[in-house]
């Protein structure tokens, strides 16, 4: 069992450093065994520190200093002291002095993925959280801002292009030897998290950007050779997303070029380091061959979203990393609008929403719960988490919800002019909101410091004599860890009254008038809103545009629900009522209290749904998806049997199958591909509701629908096609979904990204042996446990993706998830830690399965050499 236990790093002892960083020199003189960096630093004083002539300490691991100078003058082993994560120079001037160090380090021997690296023969860096510290000795926190200059070295031959941050200043050939260099100068300051170094034999693509002041801005995108031809969307998505940011938030890019660099080892999905973002390769490379629909839309928006980080996150950065949710959740908040304005708004509203439930509930409602703003951590690389990304998110749009689009934009504006350059805090970027608008934000603020998904309580009564309509509601927040005791929250929300003829009814709040946005905000625990001449007995739409990121408890009836689906205004208030309806009939499949006329009215509901011409393809194939298992699972709050939540869905899936399969015929006849794959968003609706329907046809009539799909599948000129077919046929056990996997890895097995695609495919495979599967293709030779995109289609996909195979009775799916993590760990504590959350469900659970869970966390926590990022999650886990 791991003795020493890691302590937790609190946000109330956060203080400046003693000593600021102005400028940064590096040379790096690359080598794949033993790269030769040379550091010079200019340091001084901290004015803000009044403790004068403390020892400077500068974080530092798995290097080695090989010399050290101040001022000029190499000092000696006396004067300071080298640690496995540290370097004390006990003494140094109280003025402005320069350090300089050379530090050695073998990037082929870096797994973790964190510093600096090699992956497919090229050199790459990864600095967030604290990686840097693994190439040169420095304060490595956000809140230390330095301009950089880099000078970078290698083998001409092999390593012909070298990129940094900033413009490039400079290069040529070594004269007398076969290297070569180029030198790069960043004039913005930035943190150390953000310095990026790629360096390899790389093809690339090259394009221009004219900036709406007229500046031309060279752009390019660098991958592996061969894939150039892949790149062409990865560039009209940054050229859009460049476009949107001077249009929506008059952000205009700052430097001469910026660059793009796709690698396929990443812990990550993307890194916004200044001028030079790194990627991992399965979000910027795209062709109707080798990605789906969903691909392009990915690529489309991570690139977006790592681009609008330029300026909520670099030139306006963190002040320290328990502030990590105001960059990354303002950032995914600009980006999911990005993508609202070039394609469905209400389509992607549900999307997002369907993630922050599948990925944040859960958190919010385990033991893993933290604020959006965490007073505590023992490893930040445990905290890029749903609550900091897409709960962050949730709260900035719900601050636009209360002070309205042109206060935000005036409020953005605010905040970049007051904090451009600087490190920033939560609190201050609320400020400028609050200022912007005239509106207190103090209770507001809660969000960013309570961890737990409020249970918000509706109850509506009409009274017909007075014709009023009055509504009250009850907020709730279960205590999480850390946190018995809980406020109230400033809740916006959307509302409607919705007449019998389907229109929505005017708002006449009693003590206010009629409302001129149709809003309310509850700020205490339990508020009644009275509105006064409603002539008739409405049908309550609460949380329209899911104003909020809350569980409503309604309790509307039946009818009501199916009028909703049917009539709402709201787009997303009408797919939540059919969401709320398909909820409780599996809820009563799996209580054994299901009756056919319940599941008839939701099929008809269904029905006029897909038979309305005027409503959007992609709509109406979210419409057809019920809940997922872990959302029926998390409903049932307790005791879960997972193989009867499987059993309840799949059955009414196909009893909606049966009673539908004209309609679906009807849809697979129309949808059929047209002519050459495109990529925008009508044709991504008409497949996405093409391979719904098809889905439903397999579990409806499996002789019918396993034959559409295989004729699919051979007759696939696109990628989104083929995995369509794939997708539709792995939800059934059946020797078929065999041949056309194989046939499938046979067709695909020379490209890495397709052998993910069908390691996640096997991974959601359904059957009682499907731990088996996953230990079987961990053995496969197209399996590598040092490569994240491996594990995490493969494995994580088995956790996220088969809840009934991850928790089978028999424990084998905790078993082959504990065994991998306990292989990844020495290798990728990140990796590891992230496979690990898949258990923080576990306690839903019955006894059996809880127990063999259990078993399985207690085996982690007793291996001695744990890191201290699975430590963290595994005993949080294991303790609850």
């Amino acid at each position: 069992m791991k003795t020493d236990t890691p302590q937790p790093i609190h946000l109330a002892d956060y203080a400046p450093v003693p000593y600021l960083i102005d400028s940064v020199d590096l040379d790096f003189r690359l080598d794949p065994q033993d790269t030769v960096v040379r550091s010079r630093l200019t340091l001084r004083p901290n004015p803000a520190r009044s403790d004068r002539g403390a020892a400077l300490v500068l974080d530092g691991e798995r290097i080695t200093l090989q010399s050290l100078a101040l001022d000029g003058t190499v000092l000696q082993p006396g004067q300071y002291r080298v640690e496995a994560q540290s370097l004390t120079i006990m003494e140094v001037p109280q003025r402005a002095f320069t350090l300089e160090m050379v530090t050695r380090c073998n990037p082929s021997a870096n797994t973790e993925l964190s510093g600096l690296y090699v992956s497919g023969g090229v050199f790459c860096t990864q600095c967030e959280a604290e990686g840097f510290r693994r190439i040169t000795y420095f304060h490595d926190r956000p809140d230390v801002m330095a301009r950089y200059t880099v000078r970078i070295e290698a083998e001409r031959e092999q390593v012909p292009v070298l990129l940094s941050n900033g413009n490039p200043r400079e290069d040529g050939v070594i004269g007398g030897t076969t290297r070569h260099y180029a030198v790069w100068d960043d004039p913005f300051p930035k943190p150390s998290y953000l310095f990026a170094l790629v360096a390899g034999d790389l093809g690339s693509v090259h394009d221009t950007f004219t900036t709406a002041s007229g500046r031309d801005v060279a752009l390019g995108i660098y991958v592996l050779k061969g894939k150039e031809d892949r790149c062409a969307w990865a560039m009209d998505s940054l050229k859009a997303s460049m476009r949107w940011d001077e249009q929506r938030f008059g952000r205009e890019y700052d430097l001469d070029v910026f660059n793009i660099v796709a690698v396929p080892d990443f812990n990550m999905g993307a890194m916004e380091n200044k001028g030079l973002n790194v990627f991992n390769d399965k979000y910027i490379l795209a062709n109707p061959e080798t990605a789906t629909d969903a691909d392009y839309v990915n690529i489309e928006a991570i690139i977006a979203h790592e681009y609008f980080h330029n300026w909520t996150g670099n030139r306006i950065t963190c002040r320290d990393w328990f502030q990590l949710c105001l960059k990354e959740g303002l950032t995914v908040f600009r980006d999911q609008e990005f993508t609202s304005d070039l394609r469905s708004r209400a389509v992607k509203r549900i999307a997002d929403v369907k993630t922050l439930r599948a990925r944040q509930f859960p958190e919010d409602n385990g033991p893993l719960a933290h604020p959006p703003r965490p007073a505590a951590y023992i490893e930040i690389n445990n905290f890029y988490t749903p609550t900091v990304y897409e709960k962050g998110a949730e709260i900035c749009r719900m601050m636009l919800t209360l002070i309205g689009e042109q206060a935000f934009r005036k409020a953005m504006d605010l905040y970049f002019e007051r904090h451009d350059g600087e490190a920033a805090t939560v609190e201050q970027f609320v400020q400028c909101m609050a200022e912007a608008s005239g509106r207190n934000l103090a209770q507001f603020f809660t969000w960013y410091t309570q961890a737990g998904t409020p249970t918000l309580t509706a109850e509506g009564q009409y009274d017909a004599a007075t014709r009023q309509y009055t509504l009250t509601l009850e907020q709730k927040v279960k205590p999480t860890p850390g946190q018995a005791e809980k406020q109230p929250l400033h809740i916006p929300l959307g509302i409607g009254l919705v007449g019998p003829d389907g229109a929505d009814m005017p708002l006449d709040l009693d003590g206010v008038g009629t409302l001129n946005t149709p809003l309310i905000e509850m700020t205490e625990q339990r508020q009644s809103f009275r509105f006064n001449n409603v002539a008739k007995r409405p049908v309550l739409s609460l949380n329209r545009g899911f104003s909020a990121p809350v569980m409503l408890e309604a309790n509307l009836p039946t009818a009501d629900e199916l009028f909703l689906m049917g009539h709402d205004s709201d787009s997303f208030n009408r797919w939540e009522a059919g969401q709320r309806l398909g909820r409780n009939l599996v809820l009563a499949a799996y209580r054994g209290t299901a009756t056919a006329a319940d599941v008839s009215a939701y099929a008809a509901a269904l029905k006029k749904i897909i038979d309305d011409a005027a409503t959007d393809d992609a709509f109406k194939a979210l419409m057809l998806l019920l809940p997922s298992e872990s959302e029926i699972a998390a409903a049932i709050g307790a005791d879960v049997d997972t193989d009867k939540v499987h059993a309840a869905r799949d059955g009414l899936r196909r009893a909606i199958a049966r009673q539908l399969a004209k309609e679906l015929d009807d849809i697979w006849v129309r949808t059929a591909e047209p002519g050459p794959y495109r990529p925008d968003p009508a044709s991504t609706a008409r497949r996405a509701l093409r391979q719904t329907a098809l889905a439903l046809m397999v579990m409806g009539n499996p002789a019918h629908g396993i034959k559409a799909a295989l004729a699919e599948f051979d007759a696939a000129h696109n990628m989104s096609a083929e995995i369509g077919a794939l997708g539709a046929l792995v939800q059934i056990d059946c020797p078929e979904r065999e041949a056309a996997l194989d046939q499938f890895h046979a067709r695909h097995a020379h490209e890495h990204l397709l052998v993910d695609k069908w390691l996640l495919l096997n991974a959601q495979a359904q059957g009682p042996d499907a731990a088996a599967r996953i230990t079987r293709l961990t053995q496969h030779p197209d399996f590598k446990w040092t490569t994240p995109n491996k594990v995490y289609a493969l494995l994580s996909g088995f956790v996220g993706a088969n809840p009934a195979g991850f928790n089978a009775e028999d424990g084998s799916g905790f078993r082959v998830i504990a065994d991998a993590i306990l292989k990844i760990d020495p290798v990728n504590p990140q990796v590891a830690s992230r496979l690990a959350t898949g258990f923080r469900s576990c306690k839903l659970l019955n006894s059996s399965r809880k127990s063999a869970a259990q078993a399985e966390l207690e085996r982690i926590l007793a291996e001695p050499s744990l890191s201290r990022d699975v430590f963290e999650i595994v005993s949080k886990i294991a303790a609850s």
